[in-house]
């Protein structure tokens, strides 16, 4: 089974790779509250927000209500697997 912290680098790698793109990794303390998406990014001028699991990574409830607060502010968000769930959710931002 692939780590997390293995796809959220490779996830990270590749979004910093785009031009237009700067992609942290939110690391959580207790200072954040819990259910923050793992990585924040801007992308030509749109914030993206991404909960990173493995193939059998459940998100919790509280993971699914916090990516649809960030949605419906007009990021674009969703729980990503691989680069491949990232390219096809910023498929469009120009």
């Amino acid at each position: 089974m692939t780590r997390e912290s293995l796809i959220q680098g490779s996830i990270l790698r590749y979004l910093n790779s785009l031009p237009g793109c700067y992609a942290i990794n939110n690391h959580g303390n207790s200072y954040q509250g819990a259910g923050r998406p793992d990585i924040f990014a801007s992308y030509n001028g749109r914030f993206l927000a991404f909960e990173v699991k493995n193939e059998s990574g459940k998100p919790t409830k509280l993971q699914i209500h916090e990516l649809s607060k960030w949605e419906a502010a007009g990021a674009v968000a969703g729980i990503v697997r691989s680069v491949d769930d990232v390219k096809k959710l910023i498929e469009g931002i120009e």
